[in-house]
């Protein structure tokens, strides 16, 4: 296992949540970085992702209530989620690359390297 997340859980709408992503690969080195999600019946959207230089990119759904960082460069990665909707309701995966882009990309495919997944539950 590459990559772990943390913080999932389930919260009323409104609420906040922090993701977590670790590497237990110590010798890996991140330069991008992101958050995706899938819900059920849905394909897997990518909602934000960060470069080494703190770049970053995020889906309309999920701007100006989430934020993206990377507390130690190119090693995590957190994702505050504030403000949640029930349609934030997702697994949410952590993804990483070993190559650098300037514009940090959300489509799955630029990504090698996945997390399992932690469930996210925002409730009415």
């Amino acid at each position: 296992v590459q990559l772990e997340e943390s913080g999932g859980g389930s919260v009323q709408a409104g609420g906040s949540l922090k993701l977590s992503c670790v590497t237990s690969n110590l010798t890996a080195s991140w330069p991008v970085m992101a958050w995706f999600r899938q819900a059920p019946g849905k394909e897997r959207e990518g909602i934000a992702a960060i470069n080494s230089w703190k770049t970053t990119s995020y889906a309309d759904s999920v701007k100006g209530r989430f934020t993206i960082s990377q507390p130690i460069a190119k090693k995590t990665l957190t994702l505050q989620m504030n403000n949640l909707k029930p349609e934030d309701t997702a697994v949410y995966y952590c993804a990483a690359t070993p190559d650098y882009y300037s514009h940090p990309p959300r489509s799955a495919n630029y990504y090698g390297y996945w997390g399992q997944g932690i469930q996210v539950t925002v409730s009415s």
